[in-house]
């Protein structure tokens, strides 16, 4: 399965633009052989908080991503802001080449840093999805910062996706930590983030496709644009020449925890 991975210039609380932008992304990457392309966190509008403008109760963006990846033929993951009473919750949902709904995740750990957590309610719940025979799990931005999420998932998953509105400040942060995810999960990850000035804030990209050993396999960095991958299903190989999960005590760090 060939992945894109758009590093998209996200033009800030601007969705009807963001849309149109997308959707000629994803048939730039089906022209060029690619079958999924993933977008950035809040891929329509920025890493905006103002969820009295981006926030929706049709779940419009949904609706226009899905018709668009069934007219163009190809998979897509994207995030969006959906409304839950008075509060927002920050989404990312991936949609079939048939327009289904595959897998849509609510962020689990908002970024209190930034003053998200008051307008966002936490995600309870991790998703998975297959998608030709390929099994993954998704995740948004600061989620990255928590391992136990992806030890949870990495039984299961042997993709993880983590989109992102990762600001080129704590550009170091996101190249490391998805490098320590992969290795220590003996997974893909592939990690798609936002690029430019939005809201003030700079974005640098760095947007990769990361090998279950940490290599770094496809980057891109300070620009737009689509990285590809050929992606093969050959987790298995990495843990069977290296057995580490076998060691893994979840019983005894579910002990420990409580504990705590």
């Amino acid at each position: 399965m060939k992945v894109a991975l758009c590093q998209l210039a996200i033009e800030f609380e601007n969705k009807e633009v963001n849309t149109r932008r997308a959707i000629r992304f994803m048939e730039q990457a089906r022209s060029e052989g690619a079958d999924f392309v993933l977008f950035p966190e809040m891929s329509l509008t920025g890493f905006s908080m103002n969820i009295g403008l981006t926030g929706e109760r049709n779940r419009e963006s949904v609706e226009a991503m899905r018709a668009a990846a069934k007219r163009i033929g190809i998979a897509v993951g994207f995030g969006w802001t959906a409304l839950a009473g008075e509060r927002g919750e920050n989404h990312y949902t991936v949609i079939s080449a048939r327009g289904e709904v595959l897998s849509d995740y609510v962020k689990i750990h908002p970024f209190s840093y930034s003053g998200e957590d008051r307008y966002f309610a936490k995600g309870e719940t991790v998703t998975h999805f297959t998608l030709e025979g390929i099994p993954f799990s998704h995740f948004i931005c600061y989620d990255l910062r928590f391992p136990e999420i992806f030890q949870a998932v990495s039984g299961q998953a042997h993709v993880i996706i983590v989109a992102a509105d990762w600001p080129g400040s704590r550009r170091e942060h996101w190249k490391c930590l998805l490098r320590a995810r992969a290795i220590e999960n003996q997974c893909y990850i592939l990690g798609v983030n936002t690029v430019g000035t939005q809201n003030g804030l700079v974005y640098t990209g760095d947007s990769c496709v990361i090998l279950p050993d940490g290599t770094v396999a496809a980057e891109l960095s300070d620009a737009e644009g689509l990285i590809y991958y050929d992606l093969k299903d050959d987790v298995p190989d990495y843990r069977q020449a290296f057995p580490m999960k076998q060691d893994h005590r979840e019983k005894l760090y579910a002990k420990l925890h409580i504990i705590v």
